[in-house]
Order: C-alpha cells, then structure tokens, then sequence
C-alpha cells in the first residue's frame, strides 16, 4: 500500500474577507475530490484572508499510478486564475515507513 500526499500553498487575489475566501477555495477542494477521487480539505492558514493551505491525499497499491492523480491535482491547482501557486509540498509513504 501507498500513500501519496500534496500540500499547495497558496497566495489568493483580491480577496478581502473569510467568507471571500471561502468562496475561492471550496470550489478548488470540491474539484480536486470530484476530479481525481482525493480527500482534500484546507489544512492551514485558516484565518488569513490572502492566503490558504490546500492537502489532499491518495491511497493506492500502485505508486505509480498515485504520482499520475498528484501530478493531475498539481495541474489543476496551478491552472486556477484565481490564486498563485507559491509551493508544493509533496510525500510518499510506502509499507516499510
């Protein structure tokens, strides 16, 4: 068994209020679990309003092919108008951890 995870940090545009917020980032965590099948969910910076922590996991007996959905939610994250992609941050675990 595999688990591969994501961390997206993210920097958010005009955007003035948590409820603003909100707004932006339930829709990206929405499509990443609709898309690729992840359980997402923001992670960090809660109570900032220009910045939020995306993470997402996948669970596979195959690492390759958690590394094709990682690399899909990586896509779909940076291709979002709406925020700069500042990092990513990302892990594998496998039985012998």
């Amino acid at each position: 068994m595999f688990v591969g995870t994501l961390t997206f940090d993210l920097l958010l545009g005009d955007v003035h209020s948590l409820k603003e917020k909100r707004s932006i980032v339930r829709p990206i965590v929405a499509e990443l679990v609709r898309k690729y099948g992840v359980s997402a969910a923001e992670v960090g910076n809660q109570q900032l309003h220009r910045r939020a922590e995306i993470g997402c996991a996948v669970v596979s007996g195959d690492a390759g092919h958690i590394g094709e959905i990682l690399d899909g939610c990586e896509r779909l994250v940076a291709g979002r108008p709406e925020v700069e992609l500042l990092s990513v941050r990302r892990r594998f675990h496998g039985d012998d951890d």
